[in-house]
């Protein structure tokens, strides 16, 4: 019984372990796509470091990745950036394989 009572601790390590990696993988590609999308948008400095810690707050209001999608194309809409939702979701999947890597070192 013990051997079972110490592979079931072991495998909720480790789901927990990657749970942390995932959420911070995730804070990670929000703060680099926050910082790409702030360039696109023509911020700099402070301004930049500000909207991409907006990003980072807004992917906390529902499940997903739908949240941070929809600012970061209203805001380019607003500012007359030509950025498709695929252009977007595209950089989001490049900067998570970016966020996984630095998370991981």
């Amino acid at each position: 019984m013990s051997d079972f009572s110490d592979r079931e601790k072991g495998f909720e390590r480790k789901f927990a372990f990657d749970e942390e990696l995932r959420f911070k993988a995730t804070s990670r590609r929000n703060k680099l796509l926050g910082l790409w999308a702030a360039e696109k948008l023509g911020k700099s400095g402070a301004d930049a470091e500000s909207y991409a810690k907006e990003v980072i707050v807004v992917d906390f209001e529902e499940a997903g990745d739908h949240d941070v999608l929809r600012k970061i194309k209203a805001d380019f809409d607003a500012a007359g950036v030509a950025q498709s939702e695929h252009q977007i979701r595209r950089t989001m999947d490049e900067l998570m394989a970016r966020a996984i890597e630095q998370v991981k070192s």
